[in-house]
């Protein structure tokens, strides 16, 4: 089943990571940025969240457990517990220390450090990955238990590089030009309105070298998808299992002449690829109301037949993919929560001014104030889907509001011409929401 309407729970990797495993929205398991400050596997976290995310449940059902790959940004330094913390609920651990690396990075293996360099052979770490699962793979059967197996690929995370027999493809490709690239956003928050348009000629450069190399990338994890398949079919598993397939923030490149970067409200940044396939699952079949990624983490443990903790937000889609007669009863929350550097190098003209992420001639991806928390909300599909954005750090009362059926690409920020009733309904609806 391919899902056209899936969202992260924040368009930053570590506070969505922790949504997917929790199944909670960033503002309540409280890992609101990639640093351990943050929250981001802080020991706090890993105290009242980590102990409590779906891997533990998925024990208690007998499952055997393997993850394999990028967890936490800050996972495995000396901070967080070092490689010898080993996340509760998992049986096989190959979890990456830090973010996303494709060579010269360590892991924790089972809790001991194992240290990789530039091979391609031996290293590339999508690669790896894929290795590792196969040794997995190779030990499950018909007759043994049920096993849940997650892996986490740096693909197609900065620094973008490809596996060498994959560094030529897509040569004559470029970043999609779609309606809002390079273009000036205007009637939106001031961080967006500050990208310099049209963008310079070297940074479009840049945006087309980087969606190169990101394909290039995915054609790792092709492979990775393809050997699964087909272990799972050899060894007769594959009408058995269920195969969910995603990722944890978008990417923009260019889009409102923002270079290359996430931390935006927009679709680009939050709308992620999401398909399913599995028993009962109608092949071919698609679903296009909005979804959530905190969503997973109870639809995993209803397959598993555990009960769902009632800390988490989330709602199973085992009955949407079973039976396809079922929608998602609340609004989908989207969370970002602005970070800053007092110097950002190169760019002496903001020192102090609460910005970060400053690259490609100064353009600024992040500021303190780039606070922001969406709702999306959905009546008939296809007929009624908008989103609701407030920034809150700097000016409460700045709103932004997209029709997302009659404007996917969120060029006409709406606030100021929707009727008042209609927009104090929604935002009275949101507010009890937020009670709850």
């Amino acid at each position: 089943m391919l899902f056209n309407s899936m969202y992260v729970a924040s368009p930053l990797c570590c506070p969505s990571r922790s949504s997917i495993l929790t199944g909670k929205y960033v503002s309540s398991h409280k890992a609101y940025n990639n640093s351990i400050v943050g929250g981001c596997s802080s020991p706090e976290w890993q105290k009242t969240q980590e102990i409590d995310a779906f891997p533990v449940y998925m024990k208690k059902q007998s499952y055997t457990t393997f993850f394999a790959g990028k967890y936490l940004n800050q996972y495995g330094f000396p901070a967080t517990g070092g490689v010898q913390h080993i996340p509760p609920g998992w049986d096989w651990w190959n979890g990456l220390v830090g973010n996303s690396r494709y060579y010269n990075y360590h892991l924790s293996v089972n809790g001991t450090k194992e240290a990789h360099g530039s091979d391609p052979d031996k290293d590339y770490l999508t690669d790896l990955i894929n290795r590792r699962a196969t040794e997995f793979l190779d030990q499950q059967s018909t007759e043994a238990g049920p096993f849940f197996m997650m892996l986490s690929t740096p693909a197609s995370h900065a620094p973008f590089t490809p596996a060498p027999k994959y560094k030529d493809n897509f040569a004559d490709k470029q970043a999609p030009r779609t309606p809002s690239y390079n273009i000036h956003g205007k009637d939106k928050h001031w961080l967006i309105e500050q990208a310099l348009n049209p963008m310079p000629n070297d940074t479009v450069t840049t945006i087309d070298d980087i969606f190169r190399n990101r394909w290039r990338t995915l054609l790792s994890v092709d492979d990775m998808v393809e050997n699964v398949v087909n272990i799972l079919t050899e060894k007769d598993l594959i009408n058995n299992t269920f195969i969910f397939f995603t990722s944890d923030n978008g990417y923009h490149l260019g889009q409102f002449s923002l270079p290359n970067d996430k931390r935006q409200l927009y679709e680009f940044d939050n709308r992620v690829p999401f398909m399913v396939r599995g028993p009962g699952i109608k092949p071919g079949s698609t679903y296009n109301s909005p979804v959530s990624s905190i969503d997973l983490a109870p639809t995993f443990l209803e397959i598993a037949g555990s009960p769902i903790p009632i800390t988490m937000q989330g709602e199973s889609l085992l009955k949407l993919l079973t039976t396809q007669n079922y929608n998602r009863s609340s609004p989908i929350l989207l969370e970002h929560y602005g970070e800053h550097k007092d110097e950002i190098k190169g760019c002496p003209q903001y020192t102090n001014q609460g910005m970060a992420n400053c690259d490609n001639h100064c353009v600024c991806e992040d500021s303190h104030n780039n606070t922001f928390r969406c709702w999306v909300m959905w009546g008939e599909p296809n007929i009624d889907k908008q989103k609701l954005c407030y920034v809150m750090e700097d000016n409460e009362t700045f709103v932004e509001l997209y029709d997302l059926v009659k404007d996917e690409n969120e060029l006409n920020n709406i606030i100021d011409y929707i009727d008042k009733p209609g927009f104090e309904k929604n935002r009275d609806m949101i507010k009890r929401y937020e009670e709850l």
